[in-house]
């Protein structure tokens, strides 16, 4: 046969290029994720999967964090200032920011000083018009009391503005790189207001980050198209979709058979397989997460910190570990954040597994024959309860070796939030992703009275020497001093036991080979704009 030319070799390879790159730019990247999102309005809710769906995508902040780090660097705001006193930050907007083009909005101007304004007193406001509008409040503001802390927020010009502080606040640069603190569009709220459209706002989103929101299927899939107007670059996929799959078994068998190209939060007993295959690639990271079983300190007999020291006697956490995680995929948690974070003591030891000293302190709290409660737990499976429905029966025969008598419920994870916030449970499986890399992200958040007030604190436990201890760390910016009052409000923690804490595992994605640029966040959040897919 004759050979070809040289000159067709660069012609065909030219083409071939040029066909790759058309299909990577238009090419579908499909991910598994664990589980639906609570809504589209980040600011009412705090489900990891929640701020995936939306703050990973279609909202941005000021600040944000580097990929696969907790250092912060700029967003929204291209710079800023942070007064002597740390009683005032300045912030510069970046120019030339564009909100989403929709069929339902299409903006007129670029993102300014009055859509930061416009985002923050919504949530601390109550006279904001849509202060009163939001139907599940705003439970990161609430719980971490920004209302009390921020005295007003001044607009300098159209890009730059000073938000005032009444007292220090260590993490607060950090806290504005959460979800929670997202910019909308003031421009939109105004038309959905006017028009009395206002619930619009959490089904048809409007941001200005990597991706825009085309529908939603409920728990079933999300879909989103690429930014090509993004001010970071637009991404290298056309089209993002979260096929919405709960069963970690299920997310595998689609990752293998191509049907999704990311696979979120396989079972760590699985991990062994997974990197055997030659389709697939492993990423892991230690992260931090913790998992917990939250204990309702509101529900006689549990207000009794005797009975609660008692569940924690009896839970046997170190089989529970080889059974949910495997060897090496987990450590046992002894507080609510991981011993890698500055301020953990370690002179804090757990509760040891003592069936005999958990029976005696039942019947010093006079509950010899023991009582009912029902066990709180979620359907599928993520990286904090990689197996629910496994570590719920080995709990329920732990508590029957001491004579309580449980019955084991299960809720979709939507559900099992909201009445876990009404107060409504015993004992809840939960888990916690550190937002911002600071201890007061663990604390504050979920064992905070403020956070029992709103319903954040699952525990509803709310303890004045605890809470003056967390708040005086907040208020210090010497990192040894704030070190120390974490230590003491961990003591207290660990003898009020409120939960029971149960590991800080490790976490992991399964990718096919052709998925390059995705990277782990040690917050347990996962962000797709930089990803690249070669079918």
């Amino acid at each position: 046969m004759p050979k070809p030319s040289p000159l067709l070799h660069l012609l065909l390879a030219a083409a071939l290029a040029a066909a790759s790159q058309v299909h990577a730019a238009g090419a579908s990247l499909v991910v598994c994720s664990e589980a639906s999102p609570e809504g589209f309005d980040i600011v009412q809710y705090t489900a990891a999967t929640t701020a995936d769906a939306t703050a990973e995508t279609l909202f941005e902040r000021l600040v944000r964090f580097a990929p696969g780090s907790t250092e912060l660097v700029p967003a929204l705001a291209e710079r800023w200032e942070i007064a002597a006193d740390g009683l005032s930050y300045t912030f510069h907007l970046r120019r030339g920011v564009q909100f989403h083009s929709t069929a339902w909005f299409s903006p007129s101007r670029e993102l300014d000083a009055d859509d930061v304004l416009w985002s923050f007193q919504r949530q601390l406001d109550p006279e904001h018009p849509w202060h009163a509008l939001s139907v599940r409040g705003f439970p990161y503001a609430e719980a971490m009391a920004m209302a009390q802390s921020i005295e007003r927020i001044d607009k300098l010009d159209t890009h730059s503005l000073r938000f005032v502080l009444r007292r220090p606040e260590a993490p607060f640069l950090a806290n504005l790189a959460m979800g929670f603190a997202s910019i909308y569009s003031a421009e939109y709220a105004a038309q959905l207001l006017a028009a009395g459209k206002t619930e619009q706002l959490n089904r048809l989103p409007v941001g200005t980050g990597p991706f825009v929101f085309e529908r939603y299927a409920k728990d079933a899939q999300i879909r989103y198209r690429a930014n090509p107007a993004y001010w970071d670059g637009a991404p290298k996929i056309g089209k993002l979709i979260f096929a919405i799959t709960p069963e970690p078994n299920v997310r595998q068998q689609k990752l293998r058979a191509d049907d999704c190209q990311i696979a979120l939060y396989p079972r760590p007993v699985d991990i062994p397989a997974l990197k055997a295959d030659a389709d697939l690639q492993v990423l892991e990271l230690d992260s931090l997460l913790t998992a917990y079983i939250g204990i309702n300190t509101r529900r006689p007999p549990l207000d009794d910190p005797r009975v609660r020291q008692a569940l924690n006697l009896a839970f046997d956490k170190d089989a529970y570990i080889r059974a949910q995680y495997g060897a090496d995929n987990a450590s046992p948690a002894v507080a609510p954040y991981p011993p890698t974070l500055w301020g953990h003591d370690p002179r804090l030891q757990g509760w040891p597994h003592d069936v005999q000293r958990a029976r005696q302190l039942l019947a010093e709290a006079g509950h010899a024959e023991g009582f009912k409660l029902s066990i709180w737990t979620r359907p599928g499976g993520g990286p904090t309860n990689p197996n629910p429905g496994i570590g719920a029966q080995m709990f329920q025969a732990d508590l029957a070796a001491i004579g309580i008598d449980a019955d084991i419920r299960v809720f979709e994870w939507g559900e099992l939030i909201k009445r876990a916030k009404n107060g409504e449970h015993d004992l809840v499986f939960m888990g916690w992703a550190g937002d911002n890399g600071d201890p007061d992200n663990f604390l504050t958040p979920n064992l905070s009275c403020a956070a029992a007030e709103s319903g954040e604190n699952q525990a509803g436990w709310c303890h004045a020497e605890f809470d003056a201890l967390i708040g005086q760390a907040r208020r210090e910016s010497d990192q040894s001093r704030r070190a120390a009052l974490y230590r003491q409000a961990l003591a207290i923690f660990h003898e009020q036991a409120p939960w029971i804490p149960l590991a800080h595992p490790r976490q992991f994605a399964a990718l096919r080979k052709g998925v390059r640029g995705f990277v782990l966040s040690p917050m347990g959040s996962n962000n797709f704009s930089k990803v690249k897919f070669d079918p």
